[in-house]
C-alpha cells in the first residue's frame, strides 16, 4: 500500500485551516477537460492554471496566474485589462515549467503561493461553493471552497474567458 501524497499545496491549505478534498486521476492526463471527465465532474467546476506574461514590458518580471474553467479559453485582451497592461501572452509549456518548477498538467496556483505572482480567477467561479484545481502534481487535484481560497490568496476576480 502506497503512502498518501502530501503536497505543498495541501500543506498551505492545512496551515491556513482551509478544508480540501484530494481527487486522483490517471497522471498521463494533462488536459483540464479530460481531468473533469476522468473525475466525473462538470467542466465549470474544474479550473485550469495558466501562466501569463506581459508583452513588451521588461519592467514587469513576475508572470500572472489565471484560473479559468476547463471548458473555457482565456481572452488575452480581458486578461491584459485585468492586469493593467496593454498586451499579454500565454507562457509556452517549456517556459511555464521553467518559471514554476512544475510540469504542465500539474501547475498549481496553490503551490505557487510563495512566488507572490498576481492571481486572477474568472468571475463565474464566485458562483460555485467549491472549485477543483491542480494540487501541484499530475494525477492530483484538490477541491477547495471558493471564498476561503479567494481570501487566502488575495485572488482578483475578473471576467477572463473568451466569449463563445
Amino acid at each position: 500500500m502506497s503512502k498518501p501524497v502530501k503536497l505543498n499545496s495541501m500543506r498551505v491549505l492545512e496551515q491556513n485551516d482551509v478544508s480540501y478534498e484530494v481527487l486522483q486521476y490517471p497522471d498521463d492526463i494533462t488536459d483540464a477537460e479530460e481531468v473533469a471527465e476522468a473525475l466525473g465532474l462538470p467542466y465549470f467546476t474544474v479550473y485550469k492554471t495558466l501562466i501569463v506574461q506581459a508583452v513588451d514590458r521588461p519592467d514587469i518580471s513576475k508572470p500572472y496566474i489565471a484560473l479559468i474553467a476547463s471548458e473555457d479559453q482565456l481572452d488575452m485582451k480581458k486578461m491584459a485589462g485585468a492586469a493593467g497592461v496593454k498586451k499579454v501572452k500565454l507562457a509556452a509549456h517549456k517556459d511555464a515549467e521553467a518559471l514554476t518548477g512544475l510540469k504542465v498538467g500539474g501547475i498549481s496556483a496553490l503551490a505557487l503561493r510563495d512566488k507572490q505572482w498576481p492571481l486572477y480567477l474568472d468571475l463565474p467561479a464566485a458562483d460555485n461553493q467549491h472549485i477543483v484545481m491542480s494540487a501541484g502534481l499530475r494525477g492530483y487535484q484538490v477541491r477547495v471552497p471558493v471564498i476561503p481560497f479567494i481570501n487566502l490568496f488575495r485572488v482578483r476576480l475578473a471576467d477572463l474567458r473568451a466569449d463563445s
